[in-house]
């Protein structure tokens, strides 16, 4: 049975309730089952009272300042610095030698790749970050103090990626129009997983009364939440002038002001995170992802996809769901066909038949055997 590490820089176990964190809890389960596991995380605060499982400290907000200032020295990402824990550092380097394979979950946990392991070495990277810095790079204003942050966290990003090209021995991605991208000298490296979903709920039902079109993401996420205030600006006014019981519904973690931003706004309901979408489903007749900036396989669209509920996604999202989903080109087109969607039970059941059938490809059930077939190999 082959011994595995397993490095994290988020908690698995914590409460909490975002994609990295179920996707690893995920990946850790099925790995236990089968091989002898020890995972490396952290958290609030050190923790070695477990078999298997050693927590350490979150790094102090001094340190994290120190951290970031030491990144930019050394020129790796600044955001790096945020989950760079010494005492965890120096706890893999010492101990790496005991394992036949090092999985690391997230780019940013590939600070912690000891120099003389010669193991085999897998990393979940999922997408291609420096797209992402790059699209948001260009789509925020010049006067924008962030823009400049972006671009030069772009460039760092990219020199790691590059960096775990060379280095890892097999390299995990979401999305095949990403590993398009790559140099060729590289493919090898290349596994394609997809996103995985628990399961498939169906629990769309298309009815005339349906007044609700849902957005779902972590609104801490800056293009999750560039894309919300412009729907509201930009669409929600005209769309509610012929649709006046229209309702915005915006679930995912948010902080405290914009919270109070968008609930006080007519017409939109903000939610917080939430452990379960099933009672939102219910009334709404679309999801939503507006996303300007849209890298690798968007989750919401699978969680969309995963209840049978029609997505309208803008072009850059849609790349990665083919005519599985409904995608729009500017403000009246998007209008358009969310009132399509609205009152046109055909088109709605088809889009939602079609979201069914592509998505079942996704459950964990299927998807957790590569995950296998990949750390056995």
């Amino acid at each position: 049975m082959k011994k595995i590490l397993f490095i994290s820089t988020r908690n698995p176990y914590s409460e909490r309730y975002s994609g990295d964190v179920i996707g690893s809890r995920k990946i850790i389960s099925v790995l236990k089952k089968n091989c002898e596991l020890d995972v490396v995380t952290l958290g609030e605060k050190d923790d070695f009272s477990q078999n298997n499982f050693f927590v350490f400290k979150n790094p102090i907000l001094i340190l994290k300042i120190l951290n970031v200032i030491k990144s930019l020295f050394f020129l790796k990402p600044l955001h790096f610095g945020l989950f760079l824990s010494d005492k965890m550092k120096e706890f893999v380097y010492d101990k790496a030698s005991d394992y036949d394979v090092i999985f690391f979950y997230h780019i940013r946990s590939s600070q912690y790749l000891p120099k003389n392991y010669y193991g085999k070495k897998i990393i979940e990277m999922g997408d291609l970050y420096s797209n992402n810095y790059k699209q948001t790079f260009h789509n925020l204003n010049f006067l924008n103090p962030l823009k400049y942050v972006y671009f030069l966290e772009g460039l760092l990003i990219k020199n790691i990626e590059t960096k775990i090209f060379n280095d890892f021995d097999k390299i995990i991605l979401f999305s095949k129009n990403e590993i398009k991208e790559i140099n060729s000298s590289f493919k090898k490296k290349i596994i394609h997983i997809n996103v995985s979903i628990d399961k498939i709920k169906k629990k769309y039902l298309f009815s005339k009364k349906n007044k609700k079109i849902l957005f779902i993401g972590n609104l801490r996420y800056l293009p999750n939440i560039m894309a919300v205030k412009s729907f509201i600006k930009k669409i929600l006014p005209k769309l509610t002038k012929e649709l006046p019981d229209i309702q915005f519904e915006v679930i995912g973690e948010i902080n405290n002001f914009n919270k109070f931003f968008l609930s006080s706004i007519k017409n939109v309901k903000c939610w917080g995170k939430q452990k379960s979408l099933d009672k939102f489903i219910k009334g709404s007749f679309c999801g939503l992802a507006n996303l300007e900036i849209s890298t690798g396989m968007q989750g919401k669209v699978l969680s969309y996809m995963s209840f049978g509920l029609p997505v309208l996604c803008s072009k850059k999202t849609a790349n990665n769901f083919n005519n599985n989903v409904i995608s729009y080109s500017g403000e009246d087109e998007l209008i358009a066909k969310i009132k399509k969607l609205k009152n046109e039970r055909k088109l709605s059941n088809q889009i939602s038949k079609k979201s069914l059938s592509f998505v079942n490809k996704f459950t964990w059930s299927k998807v957790q055997k590569e995950y296998l077939k990949l750390v056995k190999g």
